[in-house]
């Protein structure tokens, strides 16, 4: 017998040997989708926490491709006091894009139906992962395709790209893969059975309010309401609260090396603790209703050495408060301004 003669049953072999491997493969692709489904349905949010061991699982030892995308949220707890970093909000946006494509997508029907999972790596647990994708800042969010052999090829999102958080990072999935995440379900401010209530409490109390608003007696009539009012307004502007609350500006920070110390002036122009500005804030809110104190009700005072005892009080303190603001400013930016006084007075 010829060689030749062999060759149909060593094609044979071959072509058996291979389906066999490919049906393997595709057995466990499916194990994977299906355990990858189990973990995303035990999560609240349906971000599943991953780690080295299950990276490799799921990742890097997976030949590509890949039935699936996966994006990342990288985290560090010990870094979440970092405001500046803002990671508590970026995971909280990445949740909500993950609840949203799943029950966007929640139909085994849907073309993008666990096409996509959404992971979670934190850094104490996943060194060995952070170095894979080459994490070494946070921030970081990362794409990994099907076809992506090596973790560090995935697709990094930039900072600019989650200017609108929940909403970038869904524009981000659909424009570097095929799948649709569809729109962002966020919760409402107040809930259902609170408006309601409110409802029911506005109705029931209607009658009386509008018997008090038609005499003229309520709160709303009484000048020392409006005045309070609007120092309160003064004072939220000027302190930068609004700011504060917004970008949920701590109110001081504490010292790394002594924990019973703590910093509320911080130094740098990009940067301002929410004490910091109440006190920058007081100080203004103060001088202002001095100074209308003194416009107003000082001139009806009818001795004159008593005018002239506040008007010098008022003055040397609104002096010490100006000046200690713009030393302030001065210390903060780097940048002296210091014109209006004597320069044997300046402080470098």
């Amino acid at each position: 017998m010829t060689p030749f003669s062999k060759m149909p049953s060593f094609l044979l072999f071959i072509a058996l040997c291979s389906l066999i491997s490919f049906n393997a493969l595709s057995e466990s692709n499916e194990d994977r989708v299906r355990e990858l489904l189990a973990f995303q349905s035990r999560s609240k949010s349906g971000v599943i926490h991953l780690n080295d061991k299950s990276v490799s699982r799921f990742l890097t030892s997976v030949e590509t491709p890949r039935p699936y995308w996966v994006i990342f949220v990288f985290d560090a707890v010990l870094l979440h006091n970092k405001y500046e970093l803002r990671l508590k909000d970026i995971l909280r946006e990445f949740e909500l894009v993950a609840s949203s494509y799943i029950a966007n997508n929640q139909h085994p029907s849907s073309p993008s139906y666990a096409k996509l999972f959404f992971c979670k790596l934190e850094y104490t647990e996943s060194k060995a992962s952070f170095s894979l994708f080459g994490v070494d800042a946070l921030p970081h969010l990362r794409i990994v395709a099907p076809y992506h052999q090596s973790l560090s090829e995935s697709y990094q999102i930039d900072q600019g790209d989650w200017s609108r958080l929940a909403e970038s990072m869904a524009e981000f999935i659909e424009m570097k893969s095929d799948l649709t995440v569809g729109p962002i379900h966020r919760p409402p401010l107040i809930s259902r059975n609170k408006l309601i209530l409110i409802g029911i409490g506005f109705l029931t109390w209607l009658p009386y309010i509008s018997k008090k608003i038609t005499a003229g007696q309520t709160i709303f009539h009484d000048p020392k309401v409006w005045l309070t009012g609007a120092v309160f307004v003064y004072f939220f502007s000027v302190s930068g609260a609004m700011h504060n609350f917004i970008r949920k500006v701590p109110l001081f920070l504490v010292d790394r090396n002594d924990r019973s110390k703590f910093t509320v002036f911080y130094r740098g122009p990009g940067m301002q603790l929410g004490l910091e500005g109440f006190c920058v804030g007081f100080f203004y809110t103060a001088v202002g209703l001095l100074l209308g104190y003194v416009t107003q009700e000082l001139v009806k005072v009818n001795n004159m050495a008593t005018q002239r005892m506040i008007m010098i009080f008022v003055l040397l303190f609104c002096f010490w408060a100006v000046r200690w603001v713009v030393f302030l400013k001065n210390w903060k930016t780097g940048y002296a301004v210091h014109g209006y006084w004597p320069s044997s007075w300046r402080r470098d």
